[in-house]
């Protein structure tokens, strides 16, 4: 694609980058068949190649109005179409240079401002929304059922190992899922004790950032990696192995620490190795195979049946296909199909808040997908998605590593709360 991007952006490294992979597109319109919000509207303007020609035209220099912000605000940033593009374009990329210039070009009405600094001051204070949340399973059957549905029960056991091991690896401890699902984290640290790893938590860390990055707080997305690197460092020094992500959202961001603070002297150099570090916590468990196996060694395994639900940020962002169902098989469960497995579930970050409406027909199609072959149990690989889910469908839905750490401990894979 030719370009000519105005004086204002074309010598900045946003400018340059966005060149680069503009210039890559070729407008075949291959990305139209797996974008989620063309498939339910209809209109190319809310499409990948929609939103690059409103991009282009933007850095260009025309005229920037909420038309652009309501088409580019409309993407999930699922990455499917990074997936599908035969040229390599970087869209995910491209739309957040986007989404930073048209915020300050057209900028926000005041109640659009003030509740998205709400929303990410509710979201980022664990004593905020871990209090509001208890007070909401507390007062469950007292709510309206539509919003009884979106409060999360607590489930699963937060006990972690207690034993030292020689090998270490880092746990992002992230922001919601603390409150939500402790669980999650624990049962990842039992998984990889049994595999002779010790998951430890640095206390300093937090939020990955990318929460702050969806609504539209681009510099303190920055400030929490930047909080992040220098609270794992000095593990990263005492010889951890890995970042391990269990939330893969949090994964993909993390994965582009490297690249977000490229530019930054003090810590591009230390971002970069975080970024190389990180791993999805199944491809820690799939490494360690032959060591997995030995702990199912003579364990009777019955075959519930499972969907997995893949988190677009998963196969589309972190590019890690096929690896959690193949664990969960080795594990002895039966997985039924999913189809249009590739599809967004509608969680996307804050998505779901923002765009309730386009948020809740994607959740309804991604139901009646997981659904359809009557599995007893749906799991996933981002809070986000199993919290989005888990509100639209009475099956249980847990973090693929809970369902495992339960068949290692030949527990009920659906415990009662605790």
């Amino acid at each position: 694609m030719e370009t000519n991007l105005a004086d204002w952006i074309r010598d900045t490294p946003e400018g340059i980058e966005a060149n680069s992979i503009l210039r890559k597109c070729v407008h075949c319109g291959f990305c139209l068949a797996t974008c989620p919000t063309y498939g339910l509207l209809g209109d190319e303007l809310d499409s990948p190649r929609g939103r690059i020609y409103l991009m282009k035209q933007m850095l260009e220099g025309a005229p920037v109005t909420e038309r652009t912000q309501l088409h580019l605000d409309r993407c999930l940033t699922c990455r499917a179409c990074e997936t599908t593009c035969p040229s390599g374009v970087q869209y995910g990329r491209l739309v957040d240079i986007g989404r930073e210039v048209v915020d300050r070009k057209v900028g926000r009405p005041p109640w659009e401002r003030l509740k998205r600094s709400l929303m990410r001051s509710f979201l980022l204070s664990p004593t905020l929304f871990g209090g509001a949340l208890a007070l909401g399973r507390a007062m469950r059957g007292m709510l309206p059922a539509s919003l009884a549905n979106r409060i999360p029960e607590r489930h699963g056991e937060a006990t972690w190992p207690s034993a030292q091991r020689t090998r270490r690896m880092v746990a992002l401890r992230g922001c919601v899922q603390a409150s939500i699902a402790p669980s999650i984290n624990a049962a990842t640290a039992r998984v990889l004790d049994r595999l002779g790893i010790q998951l430890v938590e640095a206390t300093e860390a937090g939020c990955c950032g990318a929460l702050s990055q969806h609504l539209d707080a681009h510099e303190a997305a920055l400030d929490a990696a930047r909080r992040n690197v220098d609270a794992w460092w000095p593990l990263v020094e005492a010889g951890a192995e890995a970042i391990v992500i269990t939330a893969s959202g949090c994964g993909t961001m993390v994965a582009d620490y490297g690249h977000l603070l490229r530019n930054d002297p003090a810590y591009a150099e230390r971002a970069a190795r975080i970024s190389s570090m990180a791993k999805d916590v199944s491809e820690v468990v799939a490494a360690e195979k032959s060591a997995l196996a030995n702990a199912f060694a003579g364990r009777k395994q019955r075959g519930e049946s499972l969907a997995f639900h893949s988190p677009c940020s998963l196969q589309h962002g972190l590019k890690v296909r096929g690896v959690v169902e193949s664990i969960l098989r080795d594990a002895g469960f039966t997985l039924t199909a999913v189809p249009d497995g590739h599809l967004c579930c509608g969680s996307a970050g804050t998505y779901s808040i923002l765009q309730p409406e386009l948020s809740g027909r994607l959740k309804a199609n991604k139901v009646a997908a997981l659904e359809s072959g009557g599995p007893e149990i749906i799991a996933t690989a981002n809070i986000g998605c199993l919290t989005h889910l888990q509100s639209g469908t009475r099956r249980p839905v847990r973090h693929w590593i809970e369902v495992l750490d339960a068949r290692l401990g030949q527990r009920a894979v659906v415990a009662a709360d605790t």
